[in-house]
């Protein structure tokens, strides 16, 4: 199939999409497994899909039922990675790949915080403005210099915690803790960005009660920090570009609940032409091969983009992975994972 191209098939003139993702942990962004989200998108008919797993296999062989990119991370599989990304491969122009830098995110929704002109929490699935974008850009590359490694991701953990919809397997964040956390960094740094930024976020305190006693009264639909939601926008606008409608086809995925699904119709009738999206369909990964492949490069784009984030990129696989990724990715525009 090297080489072949063919688009998936749609009736009525909605083009179907199949998705899946790789290095979602809920809510909590800091201190996890992971440090980068990815959700992959694909448009492939299921014959061609299959036969994209079936070289893959023939390239990289496993014994595994379900061929998962841990197969294909292992360095004597190399060539065939480089196959399915590359130029020759199955898979270019016809997929497509959201990042979000979860520090970045999570970094970035302190700063809504902060610039007053920004609604908190902002519309799911909009980027930020110019102006809090490059405030949150400065201190996902300052903060760690200022206060060191450690403290920093213990600032971050704490206000990731503060977001979080309430769970009876945690304990739940306080406000007074968090801010003394703020209160000792805003006293120890050096005058920088970073620094200003603690300041300003200790007169915001009013605010971040406000929000968390609106959390815990009404944890809503879409949590703050939910990754998934803003990729899924970010694929059904890329693939919907002109106002062609688009129909998902998710692995299955405990966060899309029925209700979630319907408060993500309602974001493209609110932002978008109306009927944009279509529906979004739920399906064993097992069944379809299409989410197998979905799978695969979700898998891959995370591996890269994180060993690119940590300073071991590998620039040939970065190369490789650039045509595909969103330019709405959440991701610093001077770090790119991309």
């Amino acid at each position: 199939m090297t080489g072949h191209r063919e688009d998936s098939a749609h009736a009525g003139g909605v083009l179907e999409i199949a998705c899946d993702e790789s290095g979602s942990e809920g809510d909590k962004l800091i201190g996890g497994n992971t440090d980068v989200f990815a959700h992959a998108s694909v448009r492939l008919s299921a014959d061609l899909a299959a036969r994209c797993i079936q070289e893959t296999r023939d390239r990289a062989p496993s014994p595994t039922t379900e061929y998962k990119f841990s197969i294909l991370r292992r360095s004597k599989h190399r060539e065939a990675l480089i196959w399915l990304l590359g130029p020759h491969g199955p898979l270019l122009g016809h997929a497509h790949v959201h990042l979000t830098d979860k520090a970045f995110f999570v970094i970035g929704r302190v700063v809504d915080l902060l610039v007053e002109e920004t609604p908190y929490p902002p519309a799911i699935g909009l980027r930020q403005d110019r102006r809090a974008r490059a405030m949150t850009a400065t201190l996902r590359r300052e903060g760690p210099h200022a206060y060191g490694a450690e403290r920093w991701e213990a600032f971050l953990a704490a206000f990731n915690g503060l977001l979080r919809a309430p769970n009876h397997r945690s304990a739940p964040a306080s406000v007074d803790a968090f801010f003394d956390l703020v209160d000792d960094l805003r006293r120890s740094g050096a005058p920088s960005p970073a620094g200003e930024a603690m300041e300003l976020l200790w007169r915001a305190r009013p605010r971040v009660a406000a929000f968390r006693e609106r959390l815990l009264v009404d944890p809503g639909v879409i949590p703050a920090l939910d990754t998934l939601i803003p990729a899924i926008v970010g694929a059904v606008a890329y693939w919907g570009a002109g106002g062609r409608p688009v129909a998902v086809v998710h692995d299955r995925q405990t966060l899309l609940t029925d209700e979630r699904i319907g408060r993500l119709k309602e974001l493209f009738h609110a932002h978008e032409p109306a009927g944009r999206l279509t529906g979004v369909t739920l399906v064993d990964s097992r069944r379809d091969p299409r989410i197998q492949v979905a799978d695969l490069l979700a898998g891959a784009a995370r591996k890269i983009s994180s060993d690119e984030l940590n300073g071991r990129g590998d620039a040939e696989l970065t190369a490789l992975l650039r045509p595909y990724v969103d330019t709405s990715s959440i991701w610093s525009d001077d770090r790119r994972g991309r």
